[in-house]
């Protein structure tokens, strides 16, 4: 009778990891997992505590330069991201970013060049463009001035013409045209709340919202070999559907879900199947990004513990069919249970492919 039954129990002990493989990732699988945040910002010159929790968590980052007031100076910046991708090479890469500042002289695309040819001298693995290049950057008249402004032409080529892989950040998410009670998520109605400078819904003498969509896309038409990924969702965050023709329309081109998983979320709760099959139809050209950033009022301990939070709730939206909490909406969403290779590809595959310089 043993010799009969425990063959039987070993065959169903050994047929049940494969069921799961076949299913997806659990939480418990979190840390064993090998992933990539391709959209953080690391500005300490010491992340000690953070690359010990990269290392327990199973992550590797992007650390990306940004031409942000709010931020340290850009040439801190650029020095803290350099070092530490020097320092620790196979678990940090960094991206650029260039000033706006003297863009009308004529001097100004070769300068730039110049100096982001020195970044990408220096391990730099792709060029941030932030969302000053057309909501706040003014020309001498006065003139907001947008992403595809001839006069940025020389530097957009100059990449192109280099295979450098371009992040750019346009416009706001679509929350910030609508009035505060119609926003989709906590966190924007709490954003434009306390800082209604930025809230264009009370500003309609600025672009709107497809003039900013517009003028991204019009920057990819005039320059087809650029290599481009749209961060946060291409400010599209707000409907899948829309970002799938945005997709098909640019087909070299890759976003990433970084702070815009919320408005993921709020599609989801209405209609998962629809989201969840977003996600697989273009798993080959979606990353994993988180955008967090430690505060100067945050100690290390504290930045170490958000991030570690965040990087865990995320993984659980996407792994598992769990339903949960999270603070941007008031009720609890349903994870999303992808299929374990397209996890593997939002979370590393593609940004691997991305960058193809980083991690080594």
């Amino acid at each position: 009778m043993r010799c009969t039954l425990l063959p039987a129990v070993l065959a169903a002990l050994l047929a049940a990891p494969l069921a799961t493989a076949a299913s997806g990732y659990t939480v418990r699988d979190f840390d064993q997992v090998p992933k990539i945040d391709a959209h953080l910002h690391l500005h300490g010159e010491n992340q000690d505590a953070w690359l010990a929790l990269a290392r327990k968590d199973n992550f590797r980052a992007l650390t990306i330069n940004v031409d942000y007031p709010d931020f340290p100076p850009l040439d801190q910046q650029r020095r803290v991201a350099s070092a530490l991708a020097h320092g620790h090479p196979r678990q940090v890469a960094w991206a650029a970013t260039f000033s706006t500042d003297g863009f009308e002289k004529p001097e100004w695309g070769a300068a730039t060049l110049k100096d982001l040819d020195g970044a990408l001298a220096d391990g730099a693995v792709g060029v941030k463009v932030w969302k000053n290049i057309g909501m706040s950057l003014r020309d001498g008249q006065g003139k907001l001035v947008m992403v595809d402004d001839p006069r940025f032409d020389q530097v957009f080529n100059g990449l192109a013409q280099r295979g450098v892989m371009v992040l750019g950040h346009q416009g706001e998410p679509h929350n910030c045209w609508l009035p505060l009670e119609q926003m989709t998520v906590n966190n924007d109605r709490e954003y434009f709340k306390e800082h209604p400078a930025y809230h264009m819904y009370a500003h309609p003498e600025m672009p709107s919202y497809e003039e900013q969509m517009a003028a991204r896309d019009h920057l990819l038409d005039k320059h087809p070999d650029l290599r481009f990924t749209g961060v946060h969702l291409a400010s599209l965050e707000w409907d899948v559907d829309r970002l799938a023709r945005f997709l098909d329309a640019h087909p070299g081109v890759n976003v990433d879900v970084a702070a815009r998983i919320g408005q993921l979320q709020y599609q989801s709760q209405r209609d998962r199947k629809r989201v969840r099959a977003f996600l697989i139809k273009y798993q080959d050209r979606l990353m994993y990004g988180s955008d967090l950033a430690q505060s100067a009022e945050q100690d290390d301990a504290g930045f170490v513990a958000d991030v570690d939070t965040v990087w865990r709730r995320d993984w659980r939206y996407f792994v598992t069919a769990d339903s949960f909490a999270v603070p941007e909406l008031d009720r609890p969403v349903r994870g999303l249970a992808l299929p374990r290779a397209v996890v593997d590809k939002l979370y590393r595959i593609n940004a691997e492919k991305a960058y193809p310089r980083a991690w080594h």
